[in-house]
């Protein structure tokens, strides 16, 4: 269970200038090897690269400084189903509070980012409110998270549309049948929306699906694509370059400008990925282009 009951606040090296001094040690923190990601942490362990480490876990929210005027609430290192409930739990009672001075807020799948108006509150006043809206978590129950809708994608998978399905499939110990098998059978749900306009990290899948992102990026997937990593699957509105697997294609755009509602997709969906036949996703296709 995470325990909330003293958050702690830490400050980025790269804000705080200077090196990590060995008498932050007598306060059980230390500092991440890497140079480049200089973020005090209250276990000094970083997981596999590209991968989630289960044992990479704290057991206490961390609020980390981001630049001058935004905050993380980090309620784990590696993504969860208890996680993402918090998380979720935790952005609810943030919307609901109404702080003044609270610009925007936006959900990872273990963390939350808040933005606020630095002439409005100051970052002591943010701090000390997001610490009382842990508390209030730590004393009520955090339900199941209610899907909002279920969302049902017809998906075709392999070949053209899905190059790389052999090869993710390989590296998680399934057969291409057998992962498509294991995927479509998943009750997934939206966890985080974010990097392009309404793009969604699906998930999570199971264990198996832990396989690290491409060393190298793929110059360009299509509008369409459903690419898989670390026990997630995102799926592309427009063309993009990508570091993760492409391991199938849908008709579904998440997001469309052109649309009464842009942003199909909400925070808590429900997810389910059902195979069809190329021909059945070039007639898909056709019909959509047809409807513009």
């Amino acid at each position: 269970m995470v325990d909330v009951k003293n958050p702690l606040f830490i400050l980025p090296n790269s804000v705080a200038g200077g090196i990590v001094d060995e008498n932050q040690r007598d306060h059980n923190v230390t500092a991440s090897s890497k140079t480049s990601d200089r973020i005090f942490t209250p276990f000094g362990r970083w997981g596999k690269l590209g991968t989630m480490d289960s044992k990479a876990i704290t057991n206490t929210p961390e609020i980390v400084a981001l630049g001058l005027d935004s905050l993380i609430i980090r309620f784990s290192w590696v993504p969860s189903d208890q996680t993402t409930r918090i998380v979720q739990d935790f952005q609810r009672l943030l919307a609901a509070a109404k702080v003044f001075g609270l610009r925007e807020s936006a959900t990872a799948l273990a963390s939350v980012i808040v933005t606020f108006d630095r002439f409005q509150i100051t970052r002591a006043e943010m701090i000390a409110t997001l610490q009382d809206l842990l508390a209030i978590q730590k004393a009520e129950p955090i339900n199941p998270i209610a899907l909002n809708r279920i969302w049902h994608i017809p998906v075709a998978f392999g070949g053209d549309y899905g190059p790389q399905l052999g090869q993710a499939a390989n590296m998680a110990g399934f057969t291409e049948k057998s992962a498509i098998e294991n995927i479509s059978g998943a009750d997934l749900s939206v966890l985080s929306i974010g990097f392009a306009p309404g793009q969604p990290y699906i998930g999570l899948l199971d264990n198996a699906w832990n396989i690290p992102r491409q060393t190298e990026l793929t110059p360009q997937v299509p509008a369409g694509a459903l690419v898989v990593a670390v026990r997630q699957l995102v799926l592309f509105a427009n063309p993009s370059v990508t570091g993760w697997r492409q391991i199938g294609y849908t008709a579904f755009r998440p997001f469309d400008v052109h649309r009464a509602e842009p942003f199909a997709l909400a925070l808590g969906d429900g997810m389910r990925f059902h195979p069809v036949s190329h021909a059945e996703m070039a007639a898909l296709d056709q019909s959509n282009q047809q409807s513009k």
